[in-house]
């Protein structure tokens, strides 16, 4: 496993991210399988979420760790002030009322990498930042950042800590893959893909914020199981978000070319689609959510797998 810094945590932070969605209470040997298995495997960060399970895969993790006994092994990075249905909650309040109900739930007083899962660029930028410090300062989280921020307020939430000697977002959580994310799979989606992610994707290699890139494989399009034909046959909940958001025909070309380009490599289709993520002149930690220990493993495999820039361009526009 390949580990990377990111400022103000203190541990390595595995460059391959596992999420934890799948996980729960009402499962626990599974999920307690599951995480053993990764950790085994080197992978010492994981994924959750305030809304997750409304709540349970926070409280299924954080059985895990007390069990475990790997607090100060493991990585834990959550979110928080993710919209409801009545109203968009990226407010010092909401951020708080969250932080502490995850806490709480996950068992610990801390948490390595807090990120708000949502933003509200209605809302001025400048008592966020200062309630997220106000927490850091109080060693309730360690590092924090933004998912799904557009760069503009990424810059603006860190041009607002620069000019009041705070601390500013240590990361950014897009979506990011080699299949275009052609219409967003949940409402208030930021994807650094295709044409429209251009510019996001110059700020990012010109400031190297770290990125925890989510849906990096592109909810399973790579798996292969995604055809033109076939599509009205896909009935499950992820399934069909894959196909609303990835199954057009620039993505089946780009499919195309993973599979010629895997078999030149000897790799999968995943473990390309990988590969090309890692391949961005931006700082990356892809997200995955592997079912078992073989997947991630296979997954981690693509650090050794370094595309040359003929390659990543191939992908993306064919000869």
């Amino acid at each position: 496993m390949q580990y990377g810094q990111i400022p103000g945590v203190t541990k390595p932070v595995a460059r391959l991210i596992q999420g934890t969605v799948m996980i729960g209470t009402d499962k626990l040997e599974a999920s307690f399988a599951l995480l053993d298995e990764i950790l085994a495997l080197g992978g010492n960060t994981f994924d959750a979420a305030h809304i997750y399970g409304n709540g349970d895969v926070e409280r299924a993790l954080g059985r895990w760790v007390a069990a475990r006994g790997v607090r100060e092994q493991v990585v834990i990075v959550t979110k928080g002030a993710h919209h409801s249905q009545d109203r968009q909650r990226v407010t010092p309040y909401d951020i708080t009322s969250d932080l502490h109900d995850s806490l709480a739930r996950l068992g610990t007083d801390y948490i390595d990498l807090y990120l708000l899962h949502r933003d509200d660029p209605s809302v001025p930028v400048g008592p966020i930042v200062e309630v997220l410090n106000e927490h850091r300062a109080a060693g309730r989280i360690h590092a924090f950042g933004g998912s799904n921020w557009s760069t503009e307020r990424v810059a603006e939430a860190n041009a607002y800590a620069a000019a009041h000697g705070l601390t500013p977002f240590a990361v950014s959580s897009p979506h990011f893959s080699l299949a275009i994310q052609v219409k967003e799979p949940w409402a208030n989606c930021v994807s650094l893909t295709g044409e429209r992610g251009a510019a996001a994707r110059a700020y990012y290699t010109e400031q190297q914020i770290p990125l925890l890139v989510w849906s990096s494989l592109a909810g399973g399009f790579f798996s292969g199981r995604f055809h033109p034909e076939n599509l009205e046959s896909f009935t499950g909940y992820l399934d069909q978000l894959c196909v609303q958001s990835y199954c057009y025909p620039q993505n089946f070309a780009r499919l195309e070319r993973t599979r010629q380009l895997a078999a030149q490599r000897g790799a999968s289709l995943a473990q390309i689609a990988m590969a090309y993520v890692l391949a961005q002149p931006f700082v990356v930690f892809p997200l995955v959510g592997c079912a078992n220990g073989a997947e991630y493993a296979a997954n981690a495999a693509a650090f050794d797998l370094v595309l040359t820039p003929e390659e990543v361009t191939w992908l993306e526009q064919g000869e």
